[in-house]
């Protein structure tokens, strides 16, 4: 397959990094903020992966059943402000990560990052993982009007790096990113550390599940040769 791929796109929360602490911190602050009910131990983890709005809106469900609409705006609010101020904190990146990156450089690949997390987080995460060199773009969750899984934000990417979807390969943890890349016609592969909703990722259609990004790129690269 490698010899057809000239590309990646790499989701980043739960695939370069784990960031769960961060996301459990803002969850936590914003319930204590609106004196709401916490959530159980566990239960932000079922929830990343759509975005922070849907991040929130879940929460709120869960926390005050049929309220959430009505303290939505004021919670959205509450939460950038708390995410912004953890945002990294609590993240490392995954064993495998940097050699996988590196292999992909080596080997003469572009890369993109694309992922659900606002711009502007995305941007100062990757900044802070010492990671934004690696990138040729970054589109975060607020670039376009739509998001994961549709596949729009994957073709715009591959309109920008002048490539066909098929030369490119989306590298993610979840349905999201495996849905976007069907629709858009890129190869996909998944790791199977990260955040998918609670459900089990290799019952997600893929090319491949691997435990490491820098096993995925071996095997995408035939052994890493």
């Amino acid at each position: 397959m490698s010899h057809s791929l000239r590309a990646a796109l790499i989701d980043l929360d739960g695939t370069l990094a784990d960031t769960l602490p961060d996301f459990e911190a803002a969850v936590a602050r914003l319930l204590l903020e609106l004196s709401l009910p916490p959530l159980a131990a566990g239960t932000v983890g079922q929830l990343v992966g759509k975005g922070g709005m849907h991040l929130v809106r879940r929460a709120l469900e869960i926390s005050i059943p049929g309220r959430a609409d009505e303290l939505f705006e004021t919670a959205w609010d509450a939460y950038q402000h708390h995410y912004a101020d953890v945002n990294g904190q609590g993240a490392r990146l995954y064993p495998g990560v940097p050699q996988g990156l590196e292999r992909l450089r080596t080997a003469g690949w572009r890369l993109g990052c694309v992922t659900n997390k606002p711009q502007g987080m995305a941007e100062a995460l990757l900044a802070q993982l010492d990671l934004a060199q690696r990138f040729e773009l970054v589109y975060g969750g607020d670039r376009f009007e739509r998001r994961k899984p549709d596949p729009y934000p994957l073709l715009r990417a591959c309109e920008a790096l002048d490539l066909p979807p098929a030369s490119v390969l989306m590298i993610g943890d979840s349905r999201n990113d495996a849905e976007a890349a069907h629709a858009a016609g890129c190869r996909v592969r998944l790791l199977t550390y990260g955040y998918n909703h609670g459900e089990p990722i290799k019952a997600v259609a893929a090319d491949g599940h691997h435990d490491s990004l820098d096993l995925l790129v071996r095997a995408v690269l035939g052994g890493g040769h």
